[in-house]
């Protein structure tokens, strides 16, 4: 299998990140590895997806840093998609949201080129093209969701607000990452200035706070719909808070421990996996708090390692080998 991991950028990658331990991952079982920055797209003269991409060495690495390091000071060379089986979408268009937002849809675009020239695409592309802010959740059943209205109005905020007894959570509706969330409740009452604040990058989403969501939140993994588990050991993390945050993100500090799967985390898998099959969703987290989904993450859940770790178990390896079925 020839698979393409396809990225923000080569600056911003780090060896723990899920993205690197997949790529080692599907290099230790024998497939091509090729690693794509979104500015290294092209359309080919052929009507090929194009890209300037660097070849994993073919050999046996000692630790994923070892691996990227040595991955990352290949000279790039222009492949085509008949060059490829798969391409795998790991890039955040939201993390060039700011700097660089002619990067944002690199992948999709070129990834539903890909598509066309018969490569399999994880995710699917046309689907992640609607995927690319938070209004793709509210899609999803109305029992997993936090009440929510998505607006510019400040004057439907408030009134939210108030129906909330002045407990709500604000956020950008592009965006990711814990970046520019903010709790707004009686002790904090900057509300005019949150607005302003986030309503500078377009669209906020106002949430119903959570109380459970005090002691973090579940990060769970699913593929084709459904939970990954090695003897009974489900891939999931419990991330908790950093002091005073309210964002359980690990980049942000948040601390991360083994997580407990409830019967109802299966019940909200059992409401979700319809739709994420169904849009070809293939590798998804889901960030749970009590019986209610927070965020789905659809583009680069990240965090797998830290659950391979907890459970003592390699979720990558059922990743590589869920991708060669697909392919098959």
């Amino acid at each position: 299998m020839r698979i393409g991991f396809v990225i923000n950028d080569y600056d911003r990658e780090e060896p723990y990140f899920t993205t690197t331990r997949l790529a080692l991952q599907a290099l230790q079982m024998g497939h091509e590895v090729y690693y794509i920055a979104v500015q290294d797209f092209s359309y080919t003269a052929s009507g090929q997806m194009g890209a300037h991409a660097k070849k994993a060495p073919a050999k046996k690495f000692r630790s994923p840093q070892i691996f990227m390091e040595t991955v990352f000071e290949v000279e790039k060379k222009l492949i085509e998609s008949r060059d490829l089986d798969v391409l795998m979408l790991r890039n955040d268009p939201s993390a060039d949201l700011d700097d660089r937002p002619w990067a944002q849809y690199s992948g999709i675009v070129f990834g539903q080129l890909a598509k066309k020239n018969g490569v399999l695409v994880l995710n699917n592309p046309d689907t992640l093209a609607k995927a690319t802010n938070k209004m793709y959740f509210q899609y999803f059943p109305e029992i997993i969701r936090p009440e929510t209205i998505i607006t510019r109005s400040i004057t439907e905020i408030k009134s939210f607000y108030a129906a909330h007894k002045k407990n709500i959570v604000l956020k950008p509706l592009q965006g990711s990452g814990g970046k520019n969330v903010f709790l707004v409740n009686e002790q904090n009452q900057n509300l005019n200035q949150i607005v302003d604040a986030i309503g500078r990058d377009g669209y906020i989403v106002a949430q119903e706070y959570l109380p459970k969501a005090s002691k973090g939140d579940i990060r769970l993994f699913l593929l084709n719909g459904k939970p990954i588990e090695i003897d009974g050991k489900v891939a999931a993390i419990h991330r908790t808070q950093a002091g005073g945050d309210i964002r359980s993100n690990i980049h942000q500090g948040g601390a991360v421990s083994q997580a407990k799967i409830t019967r109802k985390i299966f019940d909200i898998v059992d409401a979700v996996s319809h739709k994420l099959v169904k849009d070809g969703m293939f590798l998804v987290g889901l960030d749970v708090v009590g019986d209610k989904v927070m965020e789905v993450n659809v583009f680069s859940p990240g965090g797998m390692g830290h659950a391979c770790r907890l459970n003592d178990v390699n979720y990558f390896e059922e990743v590589i080998k869920a991708i060669e079925q697909e392919l098959d």
